[in-house]
C-alpha cells in the first residue's frame, strides 16, 4: 500500500536524575513562597506534578527538600565578594555600605526569597535561624566592627551588644523596604538606591563616637 510515510514525534530525551532533583527544588521554592511550610506531602506533591512515592525517591523527608530550597533560595545567592567589599579599608566606610546593601538587596528583594524567608520565620523552620545566624557573622559584625576601625571606638563587653544592635538597625530599615514593597505590595517612597544613601547617611552620623 502506498501512502505518505508516518511521521514520529522524536522522544524527549528524559531529565536526568539530578536534573529532575534541581527542578523539584525550583519548584518547591515557589510554593513554600505562596503556601507556607503547612502542607502536607501530599498536596506538595500534587504541586510538584509527581506521586509521593516519586518524591520520596528524590527526597527522603520534607524536612530534606526544605534544606535543599534553603541552600538554593538562600545559599547560592550569597556572593562571597561581599565580605572582601565591606572590609576593604582603600574605600569610604559610607560608599563600601552602600555598595554591599545595593549588591546584596539586588539578590534578595524579590517575592520568592522575602515569602519564603517570613513563612519560615513564622513555622519555626530553621531556615530562618540560620540564615539570621549567617547575617550577624558575615553582615552585622564586620559592620560594626569597620564602623570601630573608622570612628576609633573601641569594642568592650560593656558597648559590643548596644553597638551590634546598631549594626542591626541598619540591617533591618533596609531589609523592611523590601517587605513592603515585595511581600505586602504597598506603595515605597522612593527607588532602592536612594533609600539605601539615606539610611546609611543617618546610620553612620548617629554612630557613637
Amino acid at each position: 500500500m502506498s501512502g505518505a510515510p508516518t511521521l514520529l514525534r522524536p522522544r524527549a530525551a528524559r531529565k536526568s536524575f539530578d536534573d529532575r532533583r534541581a527542578e523539584i527544588v525550583r519548584k518547591a521554592a515557589s510554593f513554600f513562597a505562596q503556601s507556607g511550610f503547612d502542607a502536607t506531602t501530599r498536596e506538595l506533591a500534587a504541586w510538584l506534578g509527581t506521586t509521593q512515592p516519586l518524591m520520596y525517591r528524590y527526597f527522603p523527608s520534607k524536612n530534606a527538600l526544605i534544606e535543599e530550597v534553603y541552600e538554593a533560595v538562600f545559599l547560592q545567592s550569597w556572593d562571597t565578594a561581599w565580605d572582601a567589599l565591606l572590609t576593604d579599608r582603600t574605600r569610604p566606610l559610607h560608599d563600601r555600605l552602600c555598595d554591599f546593601y545595593n549588591r546584596y538587596t539586588d539578590a534578595i528583594m524579590h517575592p520568592e526569597w522575602m515569602r519564603i524567608y517570613l513563612f519560615a520565620g513564622l513555622k519555626g523552620v530553621d531556615i530562618t535561624g540560620l540564615y539570621i545566624a549567617r547575617v550577624e557573622a558575615r553582615i552585622i559584625r564586620p559592620v560594626m566592627v569597620e564602623m570601630c576601625a573608622e570612628t576609633g571606638l573601641v569594642i568592650t563587653p560593656d558597648n559590643e551588644a548596644k553597638l551590634l544592635e546598631l549594626a542591626w538597625s541598619l540591617q533591618g530599615g533596609i531589609f523592611y523596604y523590601g517587605v513592603r514593597k515585595f511581600v505586602y505590595a504597598t506603595p515605597v517612597h522612593g527607588e532602592k538606591r536612594a533609600m539605601i544613601e539615606a539610611a546609611v547617611d543617618v546610620y553612620v552620623k548617629a554612630w557613637p563616637k
